[in-house]
């Protein structure tokens, strides 16, 4: 006959059940639901909980999603019909316009600095483009390029986040959380054209000057796209366009970016 401390000791081999987790989740109300919604690149099924949008992702059916969604974010997901119906009208106004600045997100699960990169990616507007370096420089990290790299990979609400916004400082497209074709996709429908090199900027071009103003920006700015052929001086670096009499662009803010 076990004694009482023999069964003290067995409570360690205890497991909870896997369905668990979500009950908890649910009665204390951060429980995530999901329901598939028509994107500009198809079909994604998008998560969301009391504190916002959880996960966009491409998946090819639901069972996909959620084991993949259990992967990266370490707590399940349930399956509903449809999104509440105010969910769908700002997601559907946000794809439309380009601007996902008026959602809220639940990014828990995320470090400080992933979700700072993941902000300032929302700063930047439909049709432009800027560099990782830009990116590390204007959240205070300029030497952590790669990091935010890493943190755009990670991002858990693509097209909405617009991570397919910030590409390589020779102008090509990078990586994007749903491959680099569907990036290419979303910047061709937002007007960029993608260079048969798979740049956004044609090759050895960086920055693009301004000779009536002596201004220079990223190519994608929408000051930029303003100035005429003849009046167009492109830069390699910042350097040249600083030693040829040329100031950054307030707006863009292309200074320091490299």
């Amino acid at each position: 006959m076990s004694t009482l401390t023999d069964q003290l000791r067995a409570l360690g081999d205890v497991r909870a059940p896997a369905s668990l987790l979500g009950i908890v989740l649910e009665r204390v109300a951060l429980g995530d639901a999901y329901a598939a919604l028509d994107t500009p690149i198809g079909r994604a099924f998008v998560a969301f909980s009391r504190d916002g949008i959880s996960a966009v992702r491409l998946d090819a059916d639901r069972a996909s999603f959620e084991a993949a969604f259990r992967r990266l974010h370490g707590r399940p997901v349930r399956r509903t019909d449809e999104l509440p119906a105010p969910l769908v009208r700002r997601v559907t106004r946000a794809l439309g316009d380009g601007d996902g600045r008026g959602l809220q997100y639940d990014l828990r699960g995320l470090t400080e600095f992933e979700r700072a990169v993941l902000r300032k990616a929302l700063e930047i507007p439909r049709g432009e483009v800027r560099t990782y370096a830009w990116v590390a420089r204007e959240i205070g990290h300029p030497a952590a390029v790669r990091a935010v790299g890493s943190a755009l990979r990670r991002n858990p609400v693509p097209i909405l986040i617009p991570c397919h916004r910030v590409v390589r400082s020779d102008g090509s497209v990078g990586q994007y959380a749903l491959g680099a074709s569907a990036k290419e996709q979303i910047l061709s429908a937002e007007g960029l054209p993608i260079q048969p090199s798979g740049r956004v900027t044609e090759r050895g071009m960086r920055y693009l000057g301004s000779d009536s103003t002596h201004i220079y920006c990223f190519p994608s700015c929408r000051h930029a796209r303003r100035v005429t052929p003849r009046h167009r001086v492109p830069f390699a670096d910042a350097r040249s366009a600083a030693a040829a009499g040329y100031r950054p662009c307030r707006v863009c803010r292309p200074a320091l970016a490299s």
